[in-house]
């Protein structure tokens, strides 16, 4: 890739810096997308182990870049999030991709297109660490950050992603208990 394409896409990229989530880190600021797609793709490194047929780097691939329209639409939450609102970020996607030279171009169309059927398995494990990584940072930020539909959406949030696999119905469960111990602690009085 010659070096004025590629400082044009790092611009691009920089965004996701910048661009912030519904998500709240520890330390109570708003997290940045390029922070949720840092650790998802930590995440995806650290299951290899757990699926030994997966082309572990081809999840790291999907986690670094599946936000990448939101460099240009920002984020929108989930349950905030329209069909039209879906489109508008596959089209911003799509034109960004377009603008690259090959291979990247011809790779990273495939693998949006990989994401978006969610058919392989790195999709599939790629998508419910994501849904994960979302209810592992509400439960490390402040309740007081919370909505109030996500006292019951964090519960059930990445329910369907997860049961291809023991393992991560497993990570699900432990997720959902310190979801619901976050919650109890929240509701019960201090002695």
């Amino acid at each position: 890739m010659n070096v004025k394409k590629f400082l044009e896409l790092m611009s691009v990229a920089e965004k996701l810096k910048n661009n912030t989530r519904h998500s709240w880190t520890s330390s109570n600021r708003h997290e940045s997308v390029a922070e949720h797609s840092w650790r998802l793709s930590l995440m995806a490194y650290l299951v290899k182990d757990e699926f030994p047929d997966a082309d572990i780097n081809k999840v790291i691939l999907m986690c670094i870049c599946h936000d990448l329209g939101e460099a240009i639409t920002g984020d929108i939450p989930s349950f905030n999030k329209s069909d039209n609102d879906e489109i508008i970020e596959n089209r911003e996607v799509h034109q960004l991709i377009s603008t690259l030279p090959e291979p990247y171009k011809q790779e990273l169309s495939e693998l949006f297109l990989e994401m978006h059927a969610q058919k392989t398995i790195e999709s599939k494990i790629y998508k419910a660490l994501d849904k994960m990584e979302v209810i592992i940072q509400h439960n490390e930020a402040d309740l007081s950050t919370w909505l109030p539909l996500e006292y019951e959406l964090n519960l059930t949030y990445g329910e369907n992603e997860v049961e291809f696999s023991e393992y991560l119905k497993e990570l699900k469960q432990a997720i959902k208990e310190d979801t619901m111990n976050k919650i109890k602690h929240k509701i019960e009085p201090k002695a």
